[in-house]
């Protein structure tokens, strides 16, 4: 009688693997060690032209400025983990993997950093459907959300200083606007289309764009406060806003030109609104190379395996 086989367990053999997504990371890490030189070299350029020891003098000695500049840069990687926080369940790498997108977006090239962020989503985020929808979907909205918030901005500051006080050309601000409601148009009506995901998850997005660019207008001026106290805080905030209003208008050319001559015209501090914006653009871009070397560094010290 011939002796009986051992049972063999195949389900121990069996390994479920996602289909949308490669396990060969060989290309992920041509891509990383890419993007890591490409911030090296755009940190090297715009090492050239940034004044350390005249941007470190400039800055105010309160540990105040420091929390608040932190808060005010945070703001936008911020918003977006609380958005694929609650699409995705992201853990807290998420938003380590949303602050390189911030960066990348700033040194190198616009909507890069949101390619970095779907091939980071792709490999750790476990998901029913690839996440190109979602990250296409966020990054829409915030467009839209930020063209509506100009509308109304228009609406309520051309009334009260009129568009000669603002410094803008009439043909301009209507070509401006004609942009701006074309693309929005476009948007709501092919918007079965164009976006992915379910009503509910497309107004959680909106409401969150929506808190971010409100918190970033009183973020601004509280910083400009902080340098600048002299000056009252609603003020600030009024310019704040006016700020957020120039910056969306997408056929203005010089925006920075134009709001500092706004400020100047509205304070009158012709010399301290200069240094102001000194400041503050200074900080922005030493933050952005200081972030840059450390994630180039890291990646090109512990590169990402196979």
């Amino acid at each position: 009688m011939a002796s009986e086989m051992p049972a063999v367990d195949v389900t121990s053999r069996i390994e479920l693997r996602p289909q949308d997504r490669n396990t060969h990371r060989g290309r992920n890490a041509i891509f990383s060690v890419l993007l890591s030189l490409g911030v090296i070299a755009a940190v090297v350029h715009e090492m050239g032209g940034l004044d350390v020891s005249r941007l470190l003098s400039m800055v105010p000695a309160s540990p105040a400025f420091w929390l608040v500049f932190a808060a005010a840069y945070l703001v936008a990687p911020a918003s977006e983990w609380l958005i694929f926080q609650r699409l995705w369940s992201i853990p807290a790498a998420g938003f380590v993997a949303l602050l390189r997108k911030k960066v990348y977006n700033e040194l190198l090239l616009g909507y890069l950093g949101e390619a970095y962020f779907y091939t980071w989503a792709r490999r750790r985020v476990s998901l029913d459907a690839a996440p190109f929808g979602a990250v296409k979907d966020v990054a829409i909205l915030s467009a839209i959300t930020g063209n509506a918030v100009t509308m109304v901005l228009l609406v309520v500051m051309l009334p009260i200083l009129g568009h000669t006080r603002l410094g803008i050309d009439t043909r301009t601000l209507a070509l401006s606007l004609g942009v701006i409601l074309a693309i929005s148009m476009a948007a709501m009506i092919f918007r079965r289309r164009v976006f992915t995901l379910a009503r509910a998850d497309l107004m959680m997005i909106t409401r969150m764009h929506l808190a971010r660019i409100i918190l970033s207008a009183v973020l601004s001026a509280v910083l400009w406060h902080l340098v600048l106290p002299a000056v009252p805080l609603s003020w600030w905030l009024y310019l704040s806003t006016l700020r957020l209003l120039v910056s969306r208008l997408p056929l203005m050319p010089n925006k920075d030109l134009l709001f500092a001559g706004i400020a100047v015209v509205v304070l009158g501090h012709e010399h301290d609104i200069a240094a102001l914006m000194t400041l503050m653009a200074g900080l922005i871009l030493a933050t952005h190379l200081l972030l840059g070397s450390v994630i180039a560094i890291n990646d090109l010290a512990n590169p990402e395996k196979r």
